[in-house]
Protein backbone atom coordinates (compact mmCIF):
# COMPACT_ATOMS: atom_id res chain seq x y z
CA UNK A 1 0.00 0.00 0.00
CA UNK A 2 1.30 3.47 -0.93
CA UNK A 3 0.92 5.03 2.50
CA UNK A 4 1.94 8.54 1.36
CA UNK A 5 -0.86 8.70 -1.24
CA UNK A 6 -3.30 7.06 1.16
CA UNK A 7 -2.55 9.58 3.91
CA UNK A 8 -2.93 12.45 1.45
CA UNK A 9 -6.42 11.21 0.53
CA UNK A 10 -7.32 10.67 4.18
CA UNK A 11 -6.41 14.21 5.16
CA UNK A 12 -8.21 15.63 2.14
CA UNK A 13 -11.32 13.83 3.44
CA UNK A 14 -10.71 15.09 6.97
CA UNK A 15 -10.90 18.64 5.63
CA UNK A 16 -14.27 17.81 4.11
CA UNK A 17 -15.48 16.40 7.45
CA UNK A 18 -14.24 19.43 9.46
CA UNK A 19 -11.85 17.40 11.60
CA UNK A 20 -10.38 19.41 14.49
CA UNK A 21 -6.86 19.68 13.01
CA UNK A 22 -8.24 21.00 9.70
CA UNK A 23 -10.23 23.94 11.11
CA UNK A 24 -8.71 27.31 10.22
CA UNK A 25 -8.06 29.90 12.90
CA UNK A 26 -10.69 32.60 13.32
CA UNK A 27 -10.65 36.24 12.24
CA UNK A 28 -10.23 37.26 15.88
CA UNK A 29 -7.21 34.99 16.35
CA UNK A 30 -5.55 36.48 13.27
CA UNK A 31 -6.28 40.05 14.35
CA UNK A 32 -4.95 39.34 17.85
CA UNK A 33 -1.77 37.88 16.32
CA UNK A 34 -1.25 41.10 14.37
CA UNK A 35 -1.26 42.87 17.76
CA UNK A 36 1.25 40.45 19.26
CA UNK A 37 -1.28 38.33 21.17
CA UNK A 38 -0.95 34.83 19.76
CA UNK A 39 -0.23 31.18 20.49
CA UNK A 40 0.22 28.01 18.46
CA UNK A 41 0.11 24.31 19.29
CA UNK A 42 2.48 21.44 18.51
CA UNK A 43 0.54 19.00 20.72
CA UNK A 44 -3.18 18.71 21.55
CA UNK A 45 -3.60 21.01 24.56
CA UNK A 46 -0.56 23.04 25.64
CA UNK A 47 0.52 26.08 23.62
CA UNK A 48 4.19 26.42 22.75
CA UNK A 49 6.04 28.61 25.29
CA UNK A 50 6.60 32.07 23.88
CA UNK A 51 10.26 31.93 24.90
CA UNK A 52 10.75 29.22 22.26
CA UNK A 53 10.25 31.86 19.56
CA UNK A 54 12.45 34.77 18.46
CA UNK A 55 11.69 38.02 20.27
CA UNK A 56 10.56 39.44 16.93
CA UNK A 57 9.05 37.34 14.16
CA UNK A 58 8.81 40.21 11.72
CA UNK A 59 10.72 39.28 8.57
CA UNK A 60 11.75 35.83 9.83
CA UNK A 61 11.47 33.06 7.25
CA UNK A 62 9.30 30.34 8.81
CA UNK A 63 8.62 26.87 7.43
CA UNK A 64 5.49 25.20 8.78
CA UNK A 65 6.47 21.58 8.11
CA UNK A 66 3.65 19.04 7.62
CA UNK A 67 1.54 21.79 9.10
CA UNK A 68 -1.39 22.52 6.78
CA UNK A 69 -4.88 23.22 8.06
CA UNK A 70 -4.93 26.98 8.39
CA UNK A 71 -3.69 27.00 11.98
CA UNK A 72 0.01 27.56 12.70
CA UNK A 73 0.87 29.19 9.37
CA UNK A 74 -1.65 32.05 9.44
CA UNK A 75 -0.78 32.92 13.05
CA UNK A 76 2.93 33.10 12.19
CA UNK A 77 2.16 35.21 9.12
CA UNK A 78 -0.08 37.56 11.09
CA UNK A 79 2.73 37.96 13.63
CA UNK A 80 4.96 39.24 10.83
CA UNK A 81 6.85 36.17 9.60
CA UNK A 82 7.42 35.24 5.97
CA UNK A 83 5.64 31.88 6.00
CA UNK A 84 5.83 28.79 3.82
CA UNK A 85 3.44 25.95 4.66
CA UNK A 86 4.49 22.50 3.45
CA UNK A 87 2.05 19.58 3.63
CA UNK A 88 1.14 16.28 1.97
CA UNK A 89 -2.55 17.23 1.66
CA UNK A 90 -3.57 19.77 -0.98
CA UNK A 91 -6.86 20.43 0.82
CA UNK A 92 -5.01 21.11 4.08
CA UNK A 93 -2.91 23.65 2.20
CA UNK A 94 -6.14 25.07 0.84
CA UNK A 95 -7.14 25.98 4.40
CA UNK A 96 -4.03 28.14 4.70
CA UNK A 97 -4.74 29.80 1.38
CA UNK A 98 -8.31 30.43 2.53
CA UNK A 99 -7.17 32.26 5.67
CA UNK A 100 -4.53 34.17 3.71
CA UNK A 101 -7.17 35.46 1.30
CA UNK A 102 -9.73 36.11 4.04
CA UNK A 103 -7.33 38.08 6.24
CA UNK A 104 -5.00 39.60 3.63
CA UNK A 105 -1.96 37.55 4.63
CA UNK A 106 0.96 36.39 2.51
CA UNK A 107 1.48 32.63 2.80
CA UNK A 108 3.30 30.40 0.34
CA UNK A 109 2.05 26.80 0.14
CA UNK A 110 4.00 23.79 -1.18
CA UNK A 111 2.66 20.24 -1.47
CA UNK A 112 5.01 17.34 -0.72
CA UNK A 113 6.34 14.57 1.50
CA UNK A 114 7.95 15.81 4.74
CA UNK A 115 10.90 13.43 4.22
CA UNK A 116 11.87 15.27 1.01
CA UNK A 117 12.39 19.04 1.19
CA UNK A 118 14.28 19.24 -2.09
CA UNK A 119 11.93 22.07 -3.11
CA UNK A 120 14.00 24.28 -0.78
CA UNK A 121 17.64 25.31 -0.90
CA UNK A 122 20.09 24.84 1.96
CA UNK A 123 19.69 27.30 4.85
CA UNK A 124 16.44 28.80 3.53
CA UNK A 125 14.61 29.30 6.84
CA UNK A 126 15.14 30.92 10.23
CA UNK A 127 12.53 28.85 12.08
CA UNK A 128 10.65 25.58 11.52
CA UNK A 129 7.31 24.66 13.08
CA UNK A 130 6.68 20.91 12.94
CA UNK A 131 3.49 19.95 14.82
CA UNK A 132 2.37 16.43 15.79
CA UNK A 133 2.53 14.82 12.32
CA UNK A 134 5.61 12.65 11.78
CA UNK A 135 3.63 9.57 12.78
CA UNK A 136 2.50 9.61 9.13
CA UNK A 137 5.93 8.69 7.71
CA UNK A 138 7.66 5.33 8.01
CA UNK A 139 10.95 6.78 9.23
CA UNK A 140 11.57 10.10 10.93
CA UNK A 141 15.33 10.34 10.41
CA UNK A 142 15.07 11.97 6.93
CA UNK A 143 12.69 14.55 8.40
CA UNK A 144 15.31 15.68 10.92
CA UNK A 145 18.11 15.62 8.33
CA UNK A 146 16.12 17.68 5.84
CA UNK A 147 14.98 20.13 8.51
CA UNK A 148 18.60 20.64 9.53
CA UNK A 149 19.64 21.21 5.91
CA UNK A 150 17.07 23.89 5.13
CA UNK A 151 17.47 25.71 8.46
CA UNK A 152 19.95 28.55 8.81
CA UNK A 153 22.80 28.37 11.32
CA UNK A 154 21.45 29.39 14.71
CA UNK A 155 17.90 28.66 13.56
CA UNK A 156 15.31 26.75 15.57
CA UNK A 157 13.15 23.69 14.94
CA UNK A 158 10.16 23.13 17.24
CA UNK A 159 8.45 19.74 16.99
CA UNK A 160 5.59 17.78 18.50
CA UNK A 161 5.27 13.99 18.44
CA UNK A 162 3.87 10.97 20.26
CA UNK A 163 5.43 9.10 23.12
CA UNK A 164 5.71 5.62 21.57
CA UNK A 165 4.09 4.06 24.65
CA UNK A 166 0.81 4.89 22.93
CA UNK A 167 1.55 2.35 20.20
CA UNK A 168 2.26 -0.69 22.38
CA UNK A 169 -1.46 -1.16 23.13
CA UNK A 170 -4.20 -2.77 21.05
CA UNK A 171 -5.97 0.22 19.46
CA UNK A 172 -9.54 -1.02 19.78
CA UNK A 173 -9.07 -1.88 23.44
CA UNK A 174 -7.41 1.48 24.10
CA UNK A 175 -10.31 3.34 22.51
CA UNK A 176 -12.57 1.55 25.00
CA UNK A 177 -10.32 2.45 27.93
CA UNK A 178 -8.58 -0.92 28.08
CA UNK A 179 -4.84 -1.53 28.16
CA UNK A 180 -3.85 -4.67 26.29
CA UNK A 181 -0.15 -4.69 25.48
CA UNK A 182 0.22 -6.07 21.96
CA UNK A 183 2.90 -4.31 19.90
CA UNK A 184 6.62 -3.63 20.03
CA UNK A 185 8.30 -0.36 19.11
CA UNK A 186 8.94 0.78 16.43
CA UNK A 187 5.35 0.25 15.35
CA UNK A 188 3.88 0.23 11.83
CA UNK A 189 0.27 -0.06 10.70
CA UNK A 190 1.67 -1.82 7.62
CA UNK A 191 3.27 -4.73 9.48
CA UNK A 192 2.18 -4.67 13.14
CA UNK A 193 -1.51 -5.43 12.49
CA UNK A 194 -3.33 -7.77 10.13
CA UNK A 195 -4.41 -6.81 6.62
CA UNK A 196 -8.04 -6.97 7.73
CA UNK A 197 -7.35 -4.58 10.60
CA UNK A 198 -5.47 -2.24 8.28
CA UNK A 199 -8.32 -2.26 5.77
CA UNK A 200 -10.78 -1.51 8.55
CA UNK A 201 -8.71 1.50 9.65
CA UNK A 202 -8.21 2.86 6.15
CA UNK A 203 -11.43 1.94 4.35
CA UNK A 204 -14.02 1.91 7.13
CA UNK A 205 -12.68 4.45 9.63
CA UNK A 206 -10.86 6.78 7.19
CA UNK A 207 -7.74 6.86 9.34
CA UNK A 208 -4.25 7.54 8.10
CA UNK A 209 -1.56 4.87 8.11
CA UNK A 210 0.55 5.52 11.20
CA UNK A 211 3.98 4.64 12.52
CA UNK A 212 5.17 4.69 16.13
CA UNK A 213 8.79 5.86 16.13
CA UNK A 214 11.15 5.12 18.99
CA UNK A 215 12.17 7.91 21.35
CA UNK A 216 15.72 7.23 20.19
CA UNK A 217 14.80 8.16 16.61
CA UNK A 218 12.67 11.11 17.70
CA UNK A 219 15.20 12.72 20.07
CA UNK A 220 18.62 11.23 19.32
CA UNK A 221 17.64 11.48 15.65
CA UNK A 222 17.56 15.27 16.00
CA UNK A 223 20.87 15.30 17.85
CA UNK A 224 22.50 13.06 15.23
CA UNK A 225 21.30 15.44 12.50
CA UNK A 226 23.29 18.19 14.23
CA UNK A 227 20.71 19.82 16.48
CA UNK A 228 21.08 20.82 20.12
CA UNK A 229 17.95 19.99 22.12
CA UNK A 230 17.24 23.21 24.04
CA UNK A 231 13.66 22.74 25.25
CA UNK A 232 11.19 20.02 26.17
CA UNK A 233 7.65 19.62 27.52
CA UNK A 234 4.94 16.97 27.69
CA UNK A 235 1.21 17.17 27.01
CA UNK A 236 -1.89 15.01 27.06
CA UNK A 237 -2.48 12.87 23.98
CA UNK A 238 -6.26 12.58 23.90
CA UNK A 239 -6.56 8.88 24.80
CA UNK A 240 -7.25 6.71 27.83
CA UNK A 241 -3.57 7.04 28.69
CA UNK A 242 -4.14 10.65 29.77
CA UNK A 243 -5.10 9.59 33.29
CA UNK A 244 -1.71 7.90 33.73
CA UNK A 245 0.89 9.62 31.55
CA UNK A 246 1.43 12.55 29.22
CA UNK A 247 1.77 10.81 25.86
CA UNK A 248 2.63 13.82 23.68
CA UNK A 249 6.07 15.41 23.57
CA UNK A 250 7.43 18.70 22.24
CA UNK A 251 11.05 19.66 21.68
CA UNK A 252 12.96 22.80 20.78
CA UNK A 253 16.13 22.18 18.78
CA UNK A 254 18.78 24.65 17.62
CA UNK A 255 21.01 24.25 14.58
CA UNK A 256 24.55 24.91 15.78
Amino acid sequence: MDYISNNREVWDKKVDSNYVWTRPVSDDEVEDAKLGKWKIYLTPMKPVPREWFPERLIGKKVLCLASGGGQQGPIMAAAGAKVTVFDNSEKQLGQDRYVAQRNNLIIKTVQGNMKDLSAFEDESFDFIVHPWSNCYVDTVIPVWNEAYRVLKRGGTLISGFANPIEYIFDLKELEQGGFVVRHSIPYSDLISISKDELNELVLDQNEGICFGHSLYDQIQGQIAAGFLIAGFYEDKGGSALDQYINSSIATKAIKL
